[in-house]
């Protein structure tokens, strides 16, 4: 096995409100966020885990959330200042912040660039007002334009607007419209995925009315027509950008990089070469048990089954519109490459992928379907 990069995700729980469709680990604000010792408490949390860092600098920091837009421009700074004391960065690391429109004031992006961050991401989710709304979203349209135009102006190297479509009600021209707006705004990435119904969320214990699946096929196909056609090349199933101006941290994700996580149920995988082993960390998941003095940051740490690893692997990897190099599999799991070799002649024979005798590559057939092609290597 060896040591591949190492990225860090900063959770920041709250938000204004809990959207329906939400169930990622944030929680309605109340009252004045803390920042100032939360912050103090992701530094230390951070100190805890440096003994997975094993000599390594760090090579991307995404501050995700909840809605990281409502922390100061200070306590950002104050966090970024933190973080690079502790762990050294790579010269071109790439530092995400993701914000919400509704929380953008003017010249609030240049206050987050002068902290540190040099990549911005937008959930802007719909162009329409009524889907917003029905989405639980706290802005309107023309905030999302005003946040777009703020980022462009800000000095980042790169901006994402988020992107959702096969909303509730939503047309195949709606959801072509609301494409055709976020592309006129000209980010360098776009994240335009399709909304699912998830557990432990309002929209599953009462589902909306959903886009047939005819509509949504038709959605999918028009709309990367027309990413493809402005110049975004798709090299994730919903990662689109501008050539060279790939998200850097997902990447590493995908590619089966190492990554520190830190804040409320926040998590992370690490390699550890020398026990030929990965592991797995999660953080405590509420604001107040988290910050509670008297418990450790840490809920849950455990070493990923060898029986598992594959599967892992191939859940992250194949996401990818790259081709995999075959050493990679052995290099990041340990696992002799004859393990996976029936899997893959099964998905060769069903068209799922392709392969030379040094790559993988997911054909068109297998990125859309995906699910058949991963449940070969469970």
């Amino acid at each position: 096995m060896i040591l591949p990069p190492l990225s860090l995700y900063v959770h920041i729980p709250w938000c204004v409100q809990k959207c329906p469709y939400c169930d990622f680990n944030s929680h309605g604000q109340k009252g004045e966020i803390p920042e100032t010792a939360y912050v103090q408490h992701l530094l230390d949390d951070l100190h805890q885990d440096l003994h997975f860092v094993q000599g390594r600098k760090l090579h991307s920091i995404f501050i995700g959330g909840g809605t990281p837009s409502l922390m100061s421009e200070q306590a950002i700074h104050d966090l970024l200042a933190g973080i690079e004391q502790a762990i050294p960065f790579t010269e071109n690391i790439e530092i995400t912040l993701e914000a919400n429109p509704g929380t953008v004031e003017a010249g609030r992006f240049e206050g987050y660039v002068r902290a540190g961050v040099n990549r911005i991401s937008i959930g802007v989710q719909s162009m329409q007002n009524d889907k917003l709304k029905a989405l639980g979203r706290i802005h309107d349209a023309n905030e999302a334009i005003k946040a777009a135009e703020h980022a462009h102006l800000a000095g980042l190297n790169s901006f994402n607007l988020d992107l959702m479509h096969g909303l509730p009600g939503q047309s195949l021209d709606d959801a072509l419209n609301d494409l055709k707006t976020i592309i006129e705004l000209k980010p360098k990435h776009i994240s335009w995925y399709q909304l699912t119904i998830e557990p432990n969320t309002q929209f599953h214990s009462k589902p909306p009315t959903l886009p047939e699946d005819d509509i949504l096929w038709d959605i999918q196909e028009q709309g990367q027509a027309m990413l493809a056609k402005a110049g975004y090349e798709q090299y994730e199933i919903s990662g689109y950008s501008q050539p060279g101006y790939q998200c850097q941290h997902n990447l590493n994700y995908w590619r089966f990089g190492d990554y520190l996580g830190i804040g409320c149920g926040a998590h992370g995988k690490i390699t550890l070469p020398e026990k030929e082993c990965l592991i797995r960390t999660e953080k405590v998941k509420h604001p107040k048990g988290y910050m509670d003095l008297t418990k450790p940051y840490i809920y849950k740490r455990w070493q990923v089954e060898h029986s598992d690893l594959a599967f892992e692997f191939f859940m992250n990897r194949l996401r990818l519109f790259e081709a995999c190099d075959k050493t990679a599999f052995h290099e990041l799991t340990g696992l002799p490459l004859h393990q996976v070799e029936a899997a893959f002649e099964h998905a060769i024979k069903q068209g799922l992928l392709q392969h030379t005798a040094q790559q993988w590559q997911v054909t068109v057939k297998g990125h859309r379907y995906l699910n058949n092609l991963l449940e070969l290597f469970v």
